[in-house]
């Protein structure tokens, strides 16, 4: 069973940075697409960000935060991040990595993902 673990979320200031980390145990994470999702308070999960094992140059991003965002990955470290370069309070949401075992493309749904981190806090503040 792979385990995903989050961390790096909390409050952060609209112009301020935050970068969200999730490492995986195991030995395959180099053959996982991962992505990252998020759920504010009433609405559903939505994807925000993936990468698959092409690494960086395979990044594609929720129309929400293109541009804002950028997401990268760090096989040697079995981590994935999530960069929130230019938050607004408009991301306040428990943000939660996953991890395809498939690989692929990539998916920006919640279905196509086998394994889940236990979710971080994100909270911006204007």
């Amino acid at each position: 069973q792979v385990q995903l673990v989050q961390s790096g979320g909390g409050l952060v200031r609209t112009g301020d940075s935050l970068r969200l980390s999730c490492t995986a145990t195991g030995r395959a994470f180099s053959t996982y697409t991962m992505g990252w999702f998020r759920q504010a308070p009433g609405k559903e999960r939505e994807f925000v960000a993936g990468i698959n094992t092409l690494g960086r140059l395979s990044a594609f991003f929720a129309d929400s935060v293109y541009g804002r965002f950028t997401i990268f990955r760090r096989n040697d470290k079995n981590t994935v991040y999530l960069e929130m370069l230019s938050p607004k309070p408009e991301d306040t949401a428990v943000y939660y990595c996953a991890a395809d075992e498939s690989g692929g493309s990539g998916s920006r749904y919640g279905v196509d993902y086998d394994y889940w981190g236990q979710g971080t806090q994100v909270t911006v503040s204007s």
